[in-house]
């Protein structure tokens, strides 16, 4: 097993023991209409992490067309190393996502932690797949954008501190939804 698949699985039973026994409205509830809800997090997290999907089987079949500034060997460190940085858990900075990784809406509906438990199994499984495209240093392109290039295990490493970093934004959400409710 590597080391995301591990990293991944800790994140999923965190979340369902964070989470596990709130209900669907406590999912869905947030402090104000600029925040994201648990739910919300859970899931913008699976429609970021889909997004490599793709790309993910494109290379599998060979078909990957690696943009011109991949080629570029510090461009791909440097722009690496600026979006790991960007999403690390610890990095109190809000930033606005891209839209195409916006959650799909504002009322999550259905069991999230289920989807979201089924969603880590399958990634794992990708990453699984792709694991000797990761050790020959293969380059892809950021599903927001061609000129975004990182190594294929930048883009796990990416993903894990993402979800970390939304994880812990959720347990913040947890505490101050018991503190709003418990007045």
């Amino acid at each position: 097993m590597n080391i995301w698949s591990s990293a991944l699985d800790n994140i999923t039973k965190q979340t369902s023991d964070e989470f596990g026994s709130l209900t669907s409205e406590q999912l869905n509830w947030k402090p104000n209409s600029n925040t994201w809800s648990i739910a919300q997090n859970l899931d913008h997290l699976i429609v970021v992490n889909e997004t490599y999907y793709p790309v993910l089987a494109s290379l599998k079949e060979g078909t990957y067309k690696t943009p011109f500034i991949a080629k570029i060997g510090f461009m791909v460190s440097f722009l690496g190393k600026i979006v790991l940085k960007a999403v690390q858990p610890d990095r109190q900075k809000k930033m606005k996502t891209f839209p195409i990784w916006e959650p799909t809406t504002s009322n999550v509906i259905g069991n999230i932690l289920n989807r979201f438990q089924i969603h880590q199994n399958e990634l794992k499984q990708k990453i699984e797949e792709v694991q000797t495209l990761i050790e020959k240093g293969v380059v892809i392109c950021s599903p927001a954008s061609r000129n975004i290039v990182y190594k294929l295990e930048t883009a796990f490493d990416i993903i894990v501190s993402h979800e970390h970093r939304h994880i812990e934004q959720s347990k913040a959400l947890l505490s101050l939804m018991k503190n709003n409710t418990s007045h």
